[in-house]
Parts: C-alpha cells; structure tokens; sequence
C-alpha cells in the first residue's frame, strides 16, 4: 500500500503540491488525472523518492521513501519524458536495470522485445518518440516491481500499442499483484482500466473514489410525468442535474438504483428509463456540485 499523508512541495514561490492526501492499494489501477501544472508528475517524483516533500509523509509498504533504497526497490516510474544513456540498445539498458532491480526478468524483457519487433541492435536515441514510451514501459513492467508508476506514459502510443500495453497490465495484475499508478490528463484514456481515480487540480485532490462506488452510487434517469404534480416526487431524491426538452426530463440523481427506481415507480409518470452513464458524466456531475468545471481538466 502507498499512502500520501498531507504532503506538500512548492518552488519558490509556487505551489505544486498543496496538502495531497491520497491511498494506492495493492492490486488496483490508480489513475491519477489533472491538467499540465495540476501536480501529477511532481507528486509521483515524491512518491518515488526523487524529491522530498516540504511537508506531510509518504509510506510505501510502511517504508518511508525518500532517501530508502529498500523502498525504492519496490517501485519503477517511467516518466513523461523517458531518459536513455547515449548511444545505448535496449540490452545495454536491460544489463543496467538487472543491477538495480534484482528481480528484474530478462527472459521476458527479450520476448517483449521480439513481440513488438524492437531492433535490439539499434540505438534508442534513433526511436521514435512512441518508441521510446513503448521501451520505457516494458522495461518498467520487466523490472518485475511490486508498484510502477506512469506518467502520461500513454501519450505518444499508437491505439494497438495502448490497448498492448493495457493488457500486459492486466495480465502482470492477475498473476503478480502488480500495481499501476498512472497519471494522465484525459480520462478516456483511463476508463477502462482504472479501479480508482484521483483528479488533482491546482496541486490538491479535487476527487479521489473508487469506480465501482462511483458507477453503484449515481444514475441517469430519463421520464416523462403524466402531471407537474407528480414531478414532487423529485423533491426526495438528490438530484445533481435537471436537463429538460420539453416535457421530457433528464436527470442525473446520487442514490442506488434500487432506491431510485422505487421512487419512480410511486410517481405517475408516462414512461421511465434508467440509462448508464460513462465515467466522465459522473466525474463532471461529482465536481460540478463543488462548483469545479471538470470537463476542462478530464476530456482530452
């Protein structure tokens, strides 16, 4: 388990981290979202031990991280921007991190590479940018650690790579336990294989739930009363959104369907329909009632 305890960073005089406080269990997919300066990738740099926080603590496994070899061991991050010795192959890279990570699985870095037809001959500083992501994620995922950290790792994969990379994630989660922290700026990129969600604005946690909570716990609902009379029965729900056209409504209520859905049915209504809703309606109707337009900060 990462817990990030009321940590804070600043540079100078801005504030890139303001009082974070967010827990990564093990086995699930944290998806860390926020715009460019939210503090997404100054927050995962202090999480792995690359800076020291100005205030609050950060624990991995109850091991304090920064300046903690044994800590740092169990953690990989790939930053936005993956860094590469000059001139160096993939295997060269491979010889360095089979010293730094004990566990680190050579025989599956090989076949990855023979998967997605990476020249192992070749220097990297010739890849692609794409190219580059793609290596720097397998060697993360090979490195065999407990926790890997990504940070807007997806940016720059073709959709076949991204959906590749999503389903080695699947396969390292249910085999190894492993955990994945990734940090993006668009939402779409993360729903399907988040289990928790984290939005950080302006340096602090604006949300941070649980998916399956969030999806039990909100619904759409679409009807059409028979009279205004019976449109009180709204008056007992907690009702987020009213969007109307005409005499038909749509609404986006907090509650379990079960309860919603019984509520309806005491109401004289024409017709009523219970719709899914994406991620994204619930992140935008969850941050709306605080008075945030989220749907700057998640639709890419």
């Amino acid at each position: 388990m990462i817990e990030v305890k009321r940590v804070s960073k600043e540079f100078d005089d801005i504030v890139a981290v303001n009082n974070v406080s967010v827990t990564v269990n093990e086995g699930n997919v944290f998806g860390l979202l926020g715009t460019n300066g939210a503090g997404k990738s100054t927050l995962l740099r202090m999480i792995t031990g690359i800076m020291k926080p100005d205030e609050g603590t950060i624990t991995v496994d109850e091991l304090k991280v920064y300046d903690n070899p044994n800590a740092k061991r169990l953690m990989y991050f790939v930053s936005d921007v993956p860094y590469f010795f000059s001139n160096a192959t993939p295997l060269d890279v491979m010889v360095y991190l089979v010293n730094q990570y004990p566990d680190f699985d050579e025989k599956k870095f090989r076949d990855y590479l023979k998967t997605f037809s990476f020249d192992t001959d070749r220097k990297i500083n010739t890849y692609s940018k794409g190219m580059k992501r793609q290596l720097a994620l397998l060697l993360g995922i090979c490195s065999q650690t407990k926790y890997l950290l990504c940070d807007e790792s997806f940016d720059g994969l073709d959709p076949v790579m991204r959906q590749a990379v999503k389903s080695i994630f699947a396969k390292e989660i249910d085999e190894r336990g492993l955990t994945p922290i990734i940090a993006s700026h668009n939402l779409r990129e993360l729903e399907d294989i988040c289990d928790h969600v984290g939005v950080l604005h302006k340096g602090g946690v604006l949300l941070s739930k649980d998916i399956v909570d969030m999806k039990l716990n909100i619904q759409k609902v679409q009807c059409v009363f028979a009279s205004q009379e019976d449109e009180n029965i709204i008056n007992m729900l907690d009702v987020l959104k009213d969007e109307r056209s005409g005499s038909l409504h749509l609404y986006t209520i907090r509650g379990s369907r079960e309860k919603i859905e019984e509520a309806f049915l005491k109401a004289d209504t024409l017709f009523f329909e219970v719709l899914p809703l994406s991620l994204e309606e619930i992140f935008i109707s969850e941050t709306e009632v605080v008075g945030y337009d989220v749907k700057k900060l998640i639709v890419g």
